[in-house]
């Protein structure tokens, strides 16, 4: 599930694709996309919208955008997003700051590096407090949030709405439930790492 697309961007997770990527720590690198899971992340997750307005009255709390695109959709149409994750690009190219989501009149912005399909430490701990925080949060990520919608999932509380975009079609809907979080958690299973850290950084208990 691309985080970003919803006017018709490229997919992020094309490893054909050669924009640089920042280099983390080794050690806070906690899960990596293998190449035979990749085909798992092409449709998407739920019902895909084109009106921003009609999405905004489908959505729960709190709300969880993932995408500049999108967070600027929801952000133009009334419906500030509880947290917003971003990395200022959009198909694979830097977002002219004209273009990019409103972010200051989030209350709290946190700064995190994160590489094309990986999961780092930094990031997962920053979406679970930003779940839990009171207020509004931003995460901007150096580098890409092409996979932050899959802990998203499983961090936010039933009744949330996590919100994607998916490449040529719009805006994905994904009501947080028993259902979407537990594909979301067997997904995150299938990646490389080290997935009791992964429990661990988002407050939830091991699947094991």
């Amino acid at each position: 599930m691309p985080a970003d697309g919803d006017d018709g961007t490229d997919d992020p997770l094309d490893s054909s694709d050669k924009r640089d990527d920042p280099e983390p720590a080794a050690d806070d690198i906690v899960l990596t996309l293998p190449d035979e899971l990749r085909a798992a992340f092409k449709d998407p997750m739920g019902p895909v919208y084109t009106d921003s307005d009609r999405l905004r009255g489908e959505l729960g709390t709190p709300v969880v955008a993932v995408g500049d695109v999108v967070t600027r959709h929801l952000t133009d149409a009334g419906a500030r997003p509880d947290l917003a994750v971003v990395d200022w690009v959009t198909e694979r190219e830097t977002l002219p700051a004209a273009e990019r989501p409103e972010i200051e009149g989030y209350d709290i912005r946190v700064d995190v590096t994160n590489p094309a399909a990986v999961l780092t430490g930094d990031l997962l701990t920053a979406l679970r407090e930003g779940v839990e925080r009171d207020g509004t949060t931003v995460i901007v990520v150096d580098g890409e949030e092409d996979l932050v919608t899959l802990p998203a999932l499983v961090a936010a509380p039933t009744g949330a709405s996590v919100v994607y975009g998916q490449p040529g079609e719009g805006m994905v809907h994904v009501p947080v439930d028993d259902a979407s979080s537990e594909r979301a958690r067997d997904l995150l299973a299938q990646m490389d790492g080290d997935h009791d850290q992964v429990w661990n950084a988002l407050g939830v208990e091991s699947g094991d």
